[in-house]
């Protein structure tokens, strides 16, 4: 399971992929301003909005949220869904979350990036160790959600 990690000198988290729950990650990194309380409950929401579909294989966390970061501006998330996910066959805020990013983004206040497991070309593993590299180039470590009994 989960073992808080200190951060690195840059305020990342070392290099890796550390996976815990939700609940895990929102005592974690959901504490210590308001505005990571607020970030945190959007992350409960759009966690919550994305396992509705039925279709998240995989739910990864990237950026300023995981950090060190005092007041982290949003949270970003990369899903991996099954094959069989069809966004048009979705509704309401469902569909408002997955169907254009720049609407997840005013509205929940995320970036959500999502694509099917048969588009990870190079196998699951290296579509979710990607989103290590931050845009400087630098790499930094990112937190997977996993389910409450795993």
């Amino acid at each position: 399971m989960y073992a808080p990690t200190p951060f690195d000198e840059n305020g990342d988290l070392p290099l890796g992929i550390y996976r815990a729950t939700l609940s895990e990650t929102l005592r974690h990194f959901g504490t210590g301003s308001r505005q990571r309380q607020i970030v945190a409950t959007r992350l409960e929401r759009i966690h919550r909005l994305a396992l509705s579909t039925g279709h998240v294989s995989r739910f990864v966390l990237f950026g300023s949220f995981i950090t060190a970061k005092k007041e982290p501006n949003d949270v970003d998330i990369f899903l991996l869904m099954e094959d069989s996910f069809d966004v048009s066959q979705l509704a309401g805020e469902a569909y408002l979350l997955l169907s254009d990013h720049a609407v997840a983004q005013a509205h929940f206040g995320a970036s959500v990036f999502w694509i099917r497991r048969l588009a990870a070309l190079n196998g699951e593993n290296k579509a979710i160790e990607d989103w290590q590299v931050k845009r400087d180039g630098g790499q930094r470590g990112i937190v997977e959600i996993i389910g409450e009994s795993q």
